[in-house]
């Protein structure tokens, strides 16, 4: 692993709780890691570890296997080689782009200093700005010139501190899938820290969720999404609720007993042995459940929201059960009204039994 953070605490001073607690994962060279998590999860006390920013108290971080930070050692932040694009990109505003995107590189002669800063603008693909200031840009263009002057000294580590947060909803969204492609063509390795899934999920090529602290799965999208690690990953990420279920062992099969009714034997359950009396919550994700008017189970619409191609139907059971849906936005059934539903799973997962609130 190219990062490699092991066992890592960080405490501060006054604090009964330490704002990173016991958190290990490795991030391999070139890939691109995402924290996400609620805020004061620890995310950013984190990214600001593994920079040089904040000591460790336990554990160790290291980078090309050598350590960086741990109890006895701390490398300054400056002495790390690691780039850093911030919230507010911390363009200075009095200076050009070009000599803003220089600033890492003054050491160099001017010539390769003024090629390096038009090869990295290229490659953020903002060519030719170099005479520009930066009130003179979108917020978008200001992004990518903060991305263009952190690698710009070839840095060993990109960090990004949640930045896409001060741009509309729509060009976030486009800029993750933008800066994923100039990262991946600078062969970067990064570590970003956001609290948007959907950054997440474009951006990233495995991503921890952190809560209280504590890194509770470093996984894929789609692992996290369809095996959650725990019932806080379930919860956090994507649509979906938690509904009383029973497990029992049918011959060789394990027969999870819903309100839905019946669901198959699949990889994701726990063994009915992993549960008293084979009780526990199985979770329902939005997309599990289909409107289909023929089926048996029947749900009344409580809430429905519009998205585009699809509505989110908050249903309600007979037995009071509540259960989301994405239903496409052509099914357009009144708040009140009762529709048949079923549910459709590939993914079977099961947690502890929670007593209801």
């Amino acid at each position: 692993m190219f990062v490699e953070v092991s066992k890592l605490r960080v405490q501060y001073a006054g604090r009964p709780l330490p704002a990173v607690d016991d958190v290990s994962f490795g991030l391999r060279a070139g890939d691109i890691g995402v924290l996400i998590g609620p805020s004061g999860c620890g995310k950013t006390t984190l990214l600001r570890a593994v920079a040089g920013l904040e000591r460790a108290t336990a554990g160790d971080i290291r980078i090309a296997g050598e350590v960086v930070g741990s109890a006895d050692t701390h490398v300054p932040a400056e002495a790390r080689r690691i780039g850093m694009v911030f919230q507010d990109y911390a363009l200075f505003p009095h200076i050009d782009v070009g000599r803003n995107v220089g600033f890492g590189i003054h050491q160099l002669p001017r010539p390769e200093r003024a090629a390096r800063v038009a090869e990295v603008l290229a490659l953020v693909g903002l060519p030719g700005i170099e005479r520009r200031f930066p009130h003179e840009l979108s917020g978008g263009q200001q992004q990518r010139v903060a991305l263009a002057r952190a690698l710009a000294p070839q840095p060993k580590l990109l960090l990004l501190d949640e930045p896409f947060s001060n741009l509309d909803v729509d060009l976030r969204e486009r800029l993750a899938h933008e800066i994923r492609a100039i990262l991946k063509a600078a062969h970067a390795t990064a570590l970003f820290v956001t609290h948007d899934q959907l950054e997440a999920f474009a951006i990233g090529d495995v991503i921890g969720v952190m809560h209280e602290g504590r890194l509770h799965q470093w996984d894929d999208a789609y692992t996290l999404y369809h095996r959650p690690a725990t019932r806080f990953v379930a919860d956090f990420i994507g649509h979906g609720v938690f509904a009383p279920a029973t497990l029992r062992e049918l011959g060789d099969e394990v027969i999870v007993q819903t309100p839905l009714g019946e669901l198959p034997d699949l990889s994701e359950r726990g063994l009915p042995h992993a549960f008293a009396s084979g009780e526990c919550d199985v979770l329902l994700r939005a997309d599990d459940i289909v409107h289909d008017d023929d089926a048996p189970v029947k749900a009344e619409i409580m809430r429905k929201a519009f998205r585009g191609s699809e509505f989110l139907y908050t249903l309600r059971l007979a037995s009071g059960q509540i259960v989301l849906a994405h239903v496409p936005s052509h099914h357009d059934h009144k708040i009140g009204e009762w529709i048949g539903i079923r549910a459709e799973m590939d993914h079977v997962v099961t947690f502890a039994r929670q007593p209801a609130a």
